[in-house]
């Protein structure tokens, strides 16, 4: 969103605050100024705070070649504060003095031509968008092209909501009377009636399908020869047998193949999540599919994309992600009552959030719970085995530890280990725990006991550490790491 606002503007106001300094989203916004080949202003914003440090802003963007005129570069700084309003007139000169100096113009003449910053469905009103006019002016009854979509405008409005007859360049205007909604960062041209914005989304369409038939039979093209090798190498395989021997080893292989089991096809189907992504607006809904695009762990959980879109959650989402058994999130939008009732009743999770952050955090979340959990092991106790000897029981010879608790406490029902030059050669429980002649079930630090174990062909050996330890299943975390 960043990187469109900057190719759409002539001047880039960076807002640095003068108690954090620069921030990683700060110089991200630099390098897309930079990219765009666009001119900064510098405002040092939280200057009536007491920790605020203008001077220290200033040196930090030394490192990413903003260079203030206090420094000898061109960039104007303006000390503002957005809680008290201080300096804000100054910023504006500062901005206007640039634009004078660069003699930033444009003509208010000719064929509309804007760019669509953003793009929503307003229940009243339809598909709506928010642009900024580069050339010519703008009217009500005009015909637009953006992407492919067209548009005869029926009403603007300015940033405050109030309804205008004309919008003219650099002005930003709401706009209704779209017919589709266009993407964010759309080009918008006017054309000169509504047969020829007709035929021009015709042509884009038309354009879009040769493009993705194109792509769908190089995919075609390349399974083809994927199945064509694969036919070969089966001919190669089979060539020199008998049609008996070839159709006896056929025979053999299909019987390999097993159906999959109910079971296995609910432990295949937990390792996918399926989601369902609304926004209230083309650009929020961008995001996060960005976002996605870095999921890097389907080898853990694979997440699949069902559906997204802009606008309220419908009843449609909801047998979507039923037939799916999938996941909504919404970001921005609302869930009416009804909505939310017909989701409870088909079992069906419904998460609005307000923050992207939170939303990504979410479905981290609920992808992390998709995942088997882990065994860790904490370990109670150690013992060392000071000697050994045997015990008769019946007709067999059982072999016993005689062992002293170093560390903690060893109790009979937990499982046990014997390690033996840091190796462990054995897990598994023990048939008895004795102090003296009592059989006892705790054996805590400094005291002697004798043990056997329930494998009677392990030897043991002086020197060896018996480790009591305890099982418990911790919550699996996905590895997807979306950056922040």
């Amino acid at each position: 969103m960043r990187a469109r606002g900057a190719q759409v503007t002539d001047i880039v106001i960076l807002v640095v605050a003068a108690d954090d300094g620069v921030m990683k989203q700060t110089v991200e916004s630099i390098q897309h100024a930079k990219d765009a080949q666009v001119p900064i202003v510098l405002a040092i914003n939280k200057c009536d705070k007491a920790e605020a440090d203008p001077e220290k802003v200033k040196k930090e963007l030394l490192a990413y070649d903003v260079v203030c005129e206090d420094y000898g570069g061109d960039v104007q700084a303006v000390h503002v504060s957005a809680l008290t309003g201080d300096n804000l007139m100054a910023l504006a000169e500062a901005t206007i003095t640039l634009a004078e100096m660069l003699e930033l113009k444009a003509d208010p003449t000719g064929p509309v031509e804007g760019t669509v910053i953003e793009s929503f469905t307003d229940k009243g009103r339809g598909p709506v968008t928010t642009a900024i006019i580069q050339r010519g002016t703008l009217r009500k009854g005009s015909i637009l092209v953006a992407g492919k979509s067209w548009a005869k405008v029926r009403l603007m409005f300015d940033e405050n909501g109030k309804t205008i007859n004309e919008a003219c360049p650099s002005m930003p205007v709401g706009i209704i009377g779209w017919r589709d909604l266009p993407s964010a960062g759309d080009e918008i041209l006017e054309v000169e009636s509504e047969p020829r914005a007709r035929e021009v989304v015709d042509w884009r369409k038309y354009e879009q399908e040769q493009e993705k038939n194109k792509e769908d039979l190089k995919m075609i093209e390349e399974k083809r020869k994927e199945h064509q090798e694969a036919h070969r190498k089966a001919r190669e395989k089979y060539g020199t047998l008998h049609w008996k021997e070839r159709s006896f080893i056929k025979y053999q292989e299909k019987k390999k193949q097993k159906p999959i089991k109910p079971k296995e096809k609910v432990e295949r189907d937990s390792n996918v999540l399926p989601i369902i992504i609304k926004g209230d607006v083309d650009g929020s809904v961008e995001a996060i599919l960005n976002i996605m695009d870095t999921y890097d762990a389907s080898h853990e959980c694979e997440l699949e994309l069902v559906h997204f879109g802009v606008g309220d959650i419908s009843e449609n989402d909801v047998n979507l992600a039923e037939t799916f058994h999938g996941v909504i999130y919404g970001f921005n939008v609302n869930a009416g009552n009804v909505i939310q009732q017909s989701a409870a009743k088909k079992g069906v999770q419904i998460k609005l959030h307000k923050i992207i952050y939170r939303l990504i955090e979410d479905l981290q979340g609920e992808l992390s719970s998709r995942l088997p959990c882990t065994l860790e092991e904490h370990v109670i106790g150690e013992a060392s085995i000071l000697a050994t000897f045997s015990v008769t029981e019946g007709k067999k010879k059982v072999p016993v530890a005689g062992c002293r608790v170093q560390k903690g406490q060893l109790e009979k029902p937990k499982k046990f280990k014997l390690i033996r030059n840091g190796h462990i050669i054995w897990k598994g429980s023990l048939t008895s725990l004795k102090h003296h002649k009592d059989d006892i079930s705790i054996i805590k630090t400094g005291m002697d006991c004798g043990l056997s174990l329930d494998d009677e062909k392990i030897e043991f050996k002086v020197g060896d550490e018996i480790v009591c330890y305890e099982e418990k299943e911790v919550l699996a975390k996905t590895s997807w790491d979306p950056g922040f």
